[in-house]
């Protein structure tokens, strides 16, 4: 591994515990304080479906992560795979979305630059889970 890869590496790792932290308990300044001042993310559904700008509009974004998954949301990694530039996470996520239990596999790619991490992309793996049928027990 070249020495741009690991310390690609070892940005994106470091980034990637504050988000999984930010998952799990809502505080997700230690993530945001990560991020470049160019910041993009890409999300592929709801309100911020496509590419979104900047620190704040990623405060929103996450922000709003915590409001649907009030008691945070587990991650779990599977695989990671890296290069010069960018590091992707495949992971499983478990939680309770509004009160309902939740289950999805997701690749997170974080690109980091000047020691920081510059984009953001997530890909579902289900986006949306149905609630339980009336009368099912």
């Amino acid at each position: 591994m070249s020495e741009a890869s690991f310390q690609t590496l070892q940005i994106a790792e470091n980034a990637f515990q504050a988000f999984s932290q930010g998952l799990r308990s809502g505080d997700w300044v230690p993530f945001l304080n990560q991020l470049s001042d160019d910041f993009t993310f890409w999300f592929p559904a709801g309100p911020f479906k496509g590419w979104n700008q900047g620190r704040e509009r990623a405060h929103e974004f996450f922000s709003l992560v915590s409001v649907m998954f009030p008691e945070g949301l587990t991650l779990t990694i599977q695989q990671i795979t890296s290069n010069t530039t960018t590091v992707v996470y495949e992971v499983q996520s478990q939680g309770m979305l509004k009160g309902y239990p939740y289950q999805n596999q997701a690749a997170i790619a974080f690109e980091v630059r000047d020691n920081k991490i510059y984009a953001y992309r997530e890909y579902l793996g289900v986006i949306f889970q149905l609630e339980p049928s009336v009368g099912e027990d």
